[in-house]
């Protein structure tokens, strides 16, 4: 893909998916349009095996913008950082296409194994602020990550995962699309478990209550029977 094209397409990946942009031209200020150019040349240099050169692009980008991207990393067209700083792809990531990531996110690894240590990000997965994905395994297509979850195991696709560790809620299998930028109004499992908990608590109490007026009346009829046989 030439300069033009590239440029081009990141202004309408910029301009779909964040509101807060007014003209193209903000394009070439923000620091995921700056990350992802410099991460595309030393990919290139990675992939030539001239790794001390990719790492050193790599690297001033990062100081530059907040966002850290191996070089070895693979990403697909239209990723999105939205703010971004923070952000961390490790080296054996691979990302999909339309994928939008938030800030404080890491894509990252479990320890020091060797090869494929990092997760993979189907197309179209939406990553929100502060979520952390650790370890090798698949984020399946059109799903959203909550914000502050810990994911550390595979997710199929459509699915919605939070908490922590994070927990997979199913949509129906009803897709995402790529325009839903909701990071709010994600369900919540813990609350869930809370309400049913409290549920639970109030049949438990009135169960209780139940069982103590029980008790007094068969204590109070035993007390008349004991006073009726002492007359």
């Amino acid at each position: 893909m030439g300069m033009i094209s590239y440029v081009k397409q990141e202004i309408e990946v910029i301009r779909e998916r964040d509101p807060a942009i007014k003209s193209n031209m903000e394009v070439f200020l923000y620091p995921s349009f700056k990350v992802i150019l410099s991460y595309r040349v030393a990919h290139k240099l990675y992939l030539k095996k001239h790794y001390f050169w990719a790492r050193w692009i790599s690297q001033r980008a990062a100081r530059k913008t907040g966002i850290e991207i191996h070089p070895g990393a693979t990403i697909g067209k239209g990723l999105f950082i939205d703010h971004g700083t923070g952000v961390i792809i490790g080296e054996t990531t691979i990302i999909g296409d339309n994928v939008t990531l938030y800030q404080g996110v890491t894509l990252g690894g479990t320890g020091k194994e060797q090869g494929k240590r990092h997760p993979t990000l189907k197309d179209n997965v939406m990553v929100s602020a502060g979520a952390k994905i650790l370890g090798s395994f698949t984020i399946g297509e059109n799903s959203k990550i909550g914000a502050g979850s810990v994911v550390l195991e595979e997710v199929p696709p459509n699915c919605t995962v939070v908490g922590v560790p994070g927990r997979i809620v199913r949509m129906d299998n009803r897709k995402v699309p790529r325009s839903d930028m909701d990071q709010v109004h994600l369900p919540d499992p813990v609350l869930t478990d809370i309400r049913e908990l409290q549920e639970e608590n109030i049949k438990l109490h009135k169960r209780l209550e139940s069982m103590i007026k029980y008790m007094r009346c068969v204590e109070k009829e035993n007390k008349e029977s004991k006073n009726d046989e002492d007359l």
